[in-house]
């Protein structure tokens, strides 16, 4: 009898390879099909369901597929203790669900119904384990994509004035409208809160509290690269409208932001997020150069390796007793060789080492970063974020696999999961080869891009020294851990993600939640007490008791009332 996990697993994993295929097919021969039927019609605007089928859908449905797939297949030892494993697997498949519906939808109401499902199926997944900090991290998530959803649904209403909501149709004779341009900058809006750019970037390290399963599904190919997918295809109104420098600002700036906190970060799950939103930074301003093609390549190959980092991070915290912190590990090689060397590939990988898949993309990103016509500023965020995400990727590694064993005596752990080594292998060799694969699929005639030696060269400079400044940061001894307690306020300023989280939950919650505490003081506890429910009860309760005292202290008072009473009901009788 087979499991729910397995069956999950293969449906998923064939139905990868034969959209993989189909999408290959679509690509040679530049084909794609479009399926629409009408559900009803409003005030003269079709609402119809609408699927497009291109290269593009059916590549990234491939890769969620598979990446899914082996997501699924892992989770059936990682969560084998969990009583409910059944719940999560079809919350697990009601999320990719949400997700293919996005993907295969070029109409923004079947787009929000994707859009809407992630967000609401991201809650639940985030509170899975149910405590507190999962609660906080749950709510910051869907109120933070709640902002997007609404720009979204405001975006609805204006299209209704073109007579439907296929956004395909309305790229070329609307060029100049004052709606599309207000309908770009809501998408804009909409793609910054669900791919977490500054400001709204506080939720995406708050998400880990969630099962590490559904981090490397979250963090690799669905949730938070939607926004980038749904810009990639607005991508020519972006470029209409001249959105393209605000986007690329922001951009640059959270890769910056991510790559300098993850370099003081001990938590393993929030480095990697930090990674996450270091690399959706890159997508977006390569994005708002006008590049999508080259954001859609490496927003591919960083699934890859990121979904395979995030395993073997989860196999690392599995053996470990659920202990996240990097302080606590070290020498993790020598007792688990094959997840060490998963991770080393995927950690590379997202350096840009040369020729593994992250290389392909990110060395191509940065070579048109030089050709291209952004300033200095931008040049310098660009191979600043780089070489920091070489050093927090070093730093890492130093923490976790080299030095002196600093975990428990009672810890005893190695490689034997089969499903948990299954999900890894089969990711390392897509995490090596499937840039160079893409590369040739995607870019049939390849960039030919001239520049100078010392540009050329940049790159892997930056690389090398982002590594360097890795190991001098791990190889910090105990005094001198104090040089961050006499910069205190500037380490907890960049630690802390620029406050972000601070600002996010605590800034904009403080004043209502005191003004309300202070009104409901003042008026539902206060005057409008005095004066209302208890204020009335206690004057009947004194006039009764003092009515009460008239006629038990003189029977002659309670005559007298008897008799005006009885004559009353004698009048009311007879007239």
């Amino acid at each position: 009898m087979f499991s729910i996990c397995s069956l999950s697993f293969f449906s998923l994993f064939l139905s990868s390879i034969s959209i993989f295929f189909l999408g290959i097919y679509y690509l040679i021969f530049d084909y794609s099909v479009f399926v629409e039927w009408e559900l009803f019609s409003l005030n003269g605007s079709m609402v119809v369901m609408t699927f497009i089928f291109d290269w593009m859908s059916l590549m990234f449905m491939s890769f969620v597929m598979y990446i899914s797939s082996l997501v699924i297949y892992y989770s059936e030892d990682y969560m084998s203790t969990e009583v409910n494993i059944n719940r999560f697997i079809i919350i697990v498949l009601m999320f990719i669900f949400s997700m293919g519906l996005l993907i295969i939808s070029p109409n923004l109401i079947s787009i929000l119904l994707g859009w809407d499902g992630l967000g609401l199926v991201s809650y639940c997944l985030v509170i899975y384990y149910q405590n507190v900090n999962s609660y906080n991290a749950g709510m910051l998530t869907a109120l933070s994509n709640r902002i997007g959803d609404v720009a979204i649904l405001i975006s609805i209403a204006w299209m209704l004035n073109f007579g439907g909501w296929n956004y395909i149709y309305y790229y070329n004779f609307i060029s100049n409208s004052f709606e599309m341009k207000i309908i770009t900058m809501l998408i804009i809006l909409a793609s910054m809160t669900k791919s977490a750019q500054i400001p709204f970037s506080s939720w995406l390290p708050a998400a880990m509290a969630a099962p590490t399963p559904v981090s490397a599904l979250v963090h690799s190919s669905t949730l938070v690269t939607a926004g980038v997918y749904l810009l990639i295809r607005f991508s020519p109104m972006l470029n209409t409208y001249g959105y393209g420098w605000f986007l690329l600002l922001i951009g640059c700036m959270t890769m910056f932001m991510a790559g300098l906190g993850a370099n003081f970060e001990f938590d393993l799950k929030k480095i990697i997020a930090l990674s996450t939103l270091s690399q959706l930074g890159l997508m977006m301003s390569i994005l708002s150069m006008g590049f999508a093609k080259l954001a859609f390549f490496h927003l591919l190959s960083h699934a890859l390796f990121k979904a395979l980092l995030f395993m073997c991070a989860g196999s690392m915290i599995h053996n470990l007793k659920d202990s996240q912190d990097i302080r606590f590990m070290g020498s993790i090689v020598n007792f688990m060789p094959l997840t060490s060397v998963c991770f080393n590939v995927s950690s590379l990988s997202l350096c840009g080492i040369p020729f593994l898949a992250g290389f392909y993309s990110k060395d191509l990103i940065l070579e048109i970063v030089c050709l291209g016509w952004i300033n200095f500023l931008i040049f310098f965020f660009f191979f600043l974020s780089t070489g920091l995400t070489t050093s927090y990727s070093f730093r890492l590694y130093y923490y976790s696999m080299s030095g002196d064993n600093n975990f428990y005596s009672s810890f005893s752990f190695d490689d034997k999961s089969y499903y948990i080594s299954f999900g890894m292998i089969s990711l390392l060799f897509i995490a090596v080869f499937g840039g160079s694969l893409l590369s040739w699929l995607i870019f049939p005639v390849p960039y030919m891009i001239v520049l100078p030696y010392y540009l050329k060269f940049l790159t892997i400079s930056v690389v090398i020294l982002g590594s360097y400044l890795g190991y001098l940061i791990s190889n910090f001894s105990f005094n001198n851990n104090l040089i961050s307690l006499n910069m205190l306020s500037f380490v907890s300023f960049i630690g802390s993600m620029w406050f972000m989280p601070f600002l996010s939950t605590s800034f904009i919650s403080y004043l209502p939640l005191k003004t309300g505490y202070y009104l409901s003081k003042v008026f539902d506890y206060g005057w409008f007490e005095l004066f209302g429910g208890q204020g009335l009860y206690s004057l009947f309760i004194y006039l009764i008791n003092y009515i009460q005292s008239w006629y038990d202290f003189n029977f002659k008072v309670y005559l007298l009332t008897f008799m005006f009473w009885m004559l009353v009901l004698i009048v009311l009788f007879f007239f």
